[in-house]
């Protein structure tokens, strides 16, 4: 039977106890036989009855004093162990043992030995034994499940306070993720009641009804992080800008603080484990604009500072605020920067001056990055959720992301990858909506669009299997859900068609990138002409004589070319008169030619 709700009370809400004593069996009731009744049974003739065609048979073992040659096949040679042979002699051990193996008798079962062995092997070569007879059921299945993808209600996990506060993140156990690690802030700025709690919480996924432990900081939490290497100890950042950690085999209250003089100055928004051989260091973001280092074994200060000054100065004043973190374990020196303004800052650690630890910016939002997260499968690509939309990013490309989601009515306010599939992510809104996308299936819209609560979701976690995953919102419920099959189960060829998509995009941005940055050249060479020309103009200012004297020269210049243009008009006048009264005088002597000759003709 399967327990989905455990109900749990006090042992002294129970009532009275109860007190129980041993006495002797009684008969109350002997009911006898009906004989009338057996004119009813019907003998079954034959019956069938199933049966082992094998030989019922036990295993028995004893250790002795001669265990170890008994085991490995000595007691068969004639005259047994020798007495005066102590066993725990090694070296006489050793020394008989070889003995014995020379002997013919001991070799021949050894062959006989190896020849069923052969037998066997031969007969497991010759049958699969480890075909899977039911494969093309399970793809129908997951074909199925992809057709509909669903997700479900597991448990309700609902802040046990009077006064509600922001599930501000969740963690997930990390040995078997039978557990959920939630923070409980609230973020508004001045305006939290002065009776507000400030404990955190760990539940048992199968226990809604009561946390299984509380956490109790000196402030409350915004960010918490359970220890990959250590499941016991847990980091979390404070709203007050102090660092703790927590050994669950200790108790509630913290093992360790940073001191206030050396932590950030505000709320911190997100702390990750690092990779390395202690399991001890940590790093922690905020918007105070500070990324910090530390080793919970000495929390005094930090053993490292980076100030997100983007004109890499160092200069707190100018420095961008932090509101997520992102760590890659097989990028140890490389992590990543969400900040208030909307720029991705990437960073290097191990550079050696403060201003190369900055090494570029991703600018493309218009709001905080609430999440930043990379890939699983592919590193060099990341996501990114803020105001209404989330991208996806290359580091190849500085200038825009390579896809993105449209723009939607609701804020986005945080947002991962799934752990087992490349293609797919979650997203939550402001509107209490959880969406899941498979950017395979399609782009424009969500592949399932979930309702799960009227408030705003503010955190999503996914379980490591893809399988759970838990929606935090504004009023302090933690929702588990369970999704489909086909969402978390890893498609036939999806690795290869990913890589090729997040490729021909990230051709394609190089190729507009290119483009505009051609543009952008043409516009700044054109405007630098226009800049020279107007300087050329503003160089060239004449006094009033020269202003007049290029005035005066300008205006006889202009009354010579019009003289001249008269002077022409008038001789074309001049030839064009004269053409005439050649024809004229043609035309006239013509007609007296003719005249002359009529007047000959008539007088002959």
């Amino acid at each position: 039977m399967e327990i989905v709700y455990v109900y749990t009370k006090k042992r002294s809400e129970f009532g009275r106890q109860c007190n129980f004593s041993d006495r002797p069996a009684e008969l109350h009731v002997d009911i006898l036989p009906d004989i009338s009744l057996a004119a009813n049974f019907i003998v079954r003739d034959p019956c069938n009855v199933t049966v082992q065609c094998a030989e019922e048979m036990s295993e028995h073992e004893v250790n002795t004093e001669r265990f170890e040659s008994e085991s490995r096949g000595i007691n068969h040679v004639e005259g047994g162990w020798p007495k005066d042979l102590n066993p725990e002699d090694m070296e006489a051990t050793i020394r008989y043992r070889k003995k014995v193996e020379k002997d013919e008798h001991y070799q021949n079962t050894i062959m006989q030995i190896a020849g069923l062995m052969e037998h066997c092997c031969k007969q497991n070569n010759a049958t699969d034994i480890y075909q899977e007879f039911f494969e093309d059921e399970d793809e129908e299945v997951v074909e199925e499940s992809e057709e509909q993808p669903s997700a479900k209600t597991i448990n309700v996990f609902r802040d046990p306070n009077e006064v509600k506060r922001t599930a501000t993140s969740l963690s997930w156990h990390p040995d078997g993720n039978h557990k959920l690690a939630v923070s409980y802030s609230s973020l508004e700025f001045q305006r939290a009641p002065n009776d507000m709690s400030f404990d955190s919480y760990i539940w048992d996924i199968e226990n809604p009804n009561k946390p299984e432990m509380t956490l109790k900081p000196v402030s409350p939490l915004v960010c918490l992080e359970y220890n990959p290497k250590d499941s016991h100890i847990l980091a979390g950042g404070s709203y007050n800008g102090q660092i703790a950690y927590w050994d669950t085999r200790k108790g509630s209250q913290p093992a360790e603080m940073s001191t206030i003089e050396h932590s950030h100055r505000d709320p911190v928004y997100k702390v990750i484990w690092l990779q390395s051989k202690t399991g001890t260091d940590i790093f922690s973001a905020s918007t105070d604009g500070q990324v910090l280092w530390w080793d919970i074994r000495k929390m005094s200060e930090p053993t490292e500072r980076l100030v997100l000054d983007p004109s890499k100065k160092g200069n707190l004043d100018n420095a961008l605020g932090a509101v997520s973190l992102e760590f890659e374990t097989t990028m140890p020196t490389k992590f990543m920067v969400g900040t208030e303004q909307g720029l991705v800052v990437s960073c290097n650690r191990k550079a050696k001056t403060p201003a190369e630890k900055i090494v570029c910016t991703y600018s493309g939002h218009h709001g905080p990055i609430y999440a930043l997260q990379r890939n699983p499968f592919f590193p060099k690509n990341f996501l990114t959720v803020a105001d209404w939309t989330a991208r996806i990013w290359s580091e190849d490309i500085k200038e825009s992301s390579i896809m993105w989601t449209k723009y939607h009515m609701a804020h986005l306010l945080d947002g991962c990858w799934s752990p087992v599939r490349p293609s797919v992510f979650f997203t939550v809104k402001m509107d209490g909506t959880l969406d899941v996308w498979d950017i395979l299936f399609k782009q424009n819209d969500p592949t399932l669009s979930l309702k799960v609560c009227d408030e705003a979701l503010s955190s999503v976690r996914v379980q490591d299997n893809g399988r759970f995953l838990g929606c935090g919102s504004q009023l302090g419920t933690t929702t588990l859900l369970e999704i489909s099959a086909g969402l978390c189960t890893l498609q036939k060829n999806e690795k290869a068609m990913v890589s090729e998509m997040f490729e021909r995009e990230t051709k394609r941005e190089k190729i507009l990138e290119a483009r505009h940055r051609e543009m952008r050249l043409k516009e700044r060479s054109r405007s630098e002409q226009s800049r020279e020309d107007e300087g050329k103009e503003a160089d060239g200012e004449e006094s009033a004589e020269e202003l007049v004297a290029r005035a005066e020269r300008e205006f006889f210049e202009i009354m010579e070319a019009e003289k001249k243009k008269e002077w022409n008009e008038e001789r074309q006048r001049e030839k064009e008169k004269g053409v005439c009264e050649e024809k004229d005088f043609q035309e006239e002597h013509e007609t007296n030619g003719v005249s002359s000759f009529k007047r000959s003709e008539i007088s002959l």
